[in-house]
């Protein structure tokens, strides 16, 4: 029967009773969901802010405290002293060596406990230079002093700067934590005792990161690193630069992150940060960006978490036997990526890896075989998990057991960002855009190497070089 939209005056006249009746019903319905419907966006309209639940109810709401599954639980350890720390030791001894309740000999023995402590206020450095400048009376050529502490630019209205330790940790909290700019010149303030301003982060930022500037080298010499990467994964997300929409790219390794914001994400994008001859292993999502033919020849694994949650959408909607087909194929999946969480943790070695591992892709190409079903939904995604199996995108892990089987590095990657994207509304132009990518780079490639992120900023101000790669284990 046609929908009521469809029917007009004549057509109503020539149904039945019972028809009409199944048409009032349906209005009935339609009308009680809008009711529903608007009388929600009225409450919602009314609310000063938008509230923390979003909509779920109390129940839905995580209960406080570890979960099972979440990594293992541990205190606080000690903390290890650098060479600039002042360590002091302080004996507590016993205030006798016998039981208190029978007067026995007690058998002794040392615990450690510690405070680890920052000073009230740190002593400012200030170095000042008074600098000798000569006019010739002859010609009027102007001569200053020079000095190696003392840029050949420093004088007139930039004549009194904020060192090297400073402008670090501002841009270690501002591009790494993600505090907005003007709580980093706050913070700095509170911590050092030094004002400074946002304008000054800005244009020192701007400079630092230019081409010419010790961090656009820095960010250079990453973007060369990662192309010469095993295994790269890669991902993006939604990114605005002078208010306009555009793409924040990030490629990652156990030691390298890059990234780069972009007005579009196709494919001549991903080339132009790993290079049109990259033949390592990408690490992908299912984004359309890496089906191009460009990358045809380049071995790729789709990442099975995202697999299994699209798996999972379908199969929520069938019923009965229509459900066997995500089922089963989501059974085969997780027991790939069990098999490689074993070998990964040293519970087996690389012949049962490889004995069970062959077992497990013959089941998914039985399972992938190019076949005609009932349900569309189904046929869909055995078409589009199929032609990826069928290029060794799925289980290509099982090959290359040092590839990750889910793009997990990746989304972690891109996190912080998307965190930062909250408070700072994205980049106000391009030169921004190309400060955050620049100053997001080497600050997460020093926090995966395992280098204090303040530190290695100064360090690369000061002439420094990038730290050397963590070897993989």
């Amino acid at each position: 029967m046609n929908t009521v939209s469809t029917l007009d005056r004549e057509e109503l006249r020539k149904l039945t009773k019972d028809q009409l009746i199944d048409i009032i019903f349906e209005l009935s319905e339609k009308l009680d969901a809008q009711a529903t419907r608007i009388d929600a966006l009225e409450r919602a309209a009314a609310r000063s802010a938008s509230p923390f639940s979003k909509g779920k109810g109390k129940g839905a709401k995580k209960k406080p405290g570890r979960k099972k599954g979440k990594g293992p639980f541990c205190n606080r350890v000690e903390p290890k002293a650098m060479p600039s720390d002042q360590v002091e030791t302080t004996k507590v001894p016993l205030e006798s060596g016998k039981c208190p309740e029978c007067g026995e000999n007690l058998d002794v023995k040392v615990e450690v406990a510690s405070t680890i402590d920052a000073p009230a206020m740190p002593p400012r450095v200030i170095e000042r230079f008074e600098v000798e400048t000569g006019e010739c009376p002859s010609c009027g050529a102007k001569v200053r002093g020079r000095h190696p502490d003392l840029p050949a630019d420093q004088f007139g209205a930039c004549a009194h700067r904020v060192g090297v330790n400073v402008l670090a940790r501002a841009f270690a909290m501002h591009y790494y934590s993600g505090m907005t700019l003007r709580k980093t010149a706050e913070a700095i303030g509170i911590i050092t005792g030094i004002g400074i301003t946002q304008g000054a982060l800005t244009q020192q930022a701007k400079k630092l990161c230019g081409k010419d500037g010790c961090f656009g080298k820095a960010y250079l010499g990453l973007r060369r690193e990662i192309r010469r990467e095993p295994v790269v994964n890669t991902d993006d997300t939604g990114w605005r630069t002078g208010g306009l929409p555009s793409y924040l790219m990030g490629f990652f390794t156990p030691s390298v992150a890059v990234y780069q914001v972009r007005d579009r994400h196709r494919h001549q994008e991903v080339q132009e940060m790993l290079g049109e001859d990259f033949d390592a292993i990408l690490g992908t999502d299912r984004g359309t960006s890496y089906e191009a033919k460009a990358f045809d020849l380049l071995e790729q694994q789709k990442c099975l978490s995202h697999l299994l949650k699209n798996l999972s959408d379908v199969e929520k909607t069938k019923r009965g036997r229509a459900r066997c087909f995500t089922r089963d194929l989501k059974k085969t999946l997780r027991a790939a990526l069990g098999l490689w969480r074993e070998y990964s943790s040293g519970k087996i070695d690389m012949i049962e890896y490889r004995r069970r591992g062959g077992k497990i892709e013959l089941k998914l190409s039985c399972q992938l075989r190019n076949r005609v079903l009932s349900d569309k939904d189904n046929q869909r995604m055995l078409d589009g998990i199929g032609m990826q199996h069928d290029r060794g995108r799925i289980l290509l892990f099982l090959r290359h057991p040092e590839v990750e089987p889910t793009n997990n590095r990746a989304e972690r990657g891109l996190r912080p960002a998307v965190i930062a994207r909250k408070v700072s509304q994205c980049s106000r132009n391009k030169t921004g855009a190309g400060i955050f990518e620049v100053m997001k780079s080497i600050t997460a490639t020093l926090a995966l190497r395992g280098q204090n992120i303040a530190a290695g900023l100064a360090d690369l101000m000061t002439g420094g070089s990038m730290p050397a790669k963590v070897p993989s284990r």
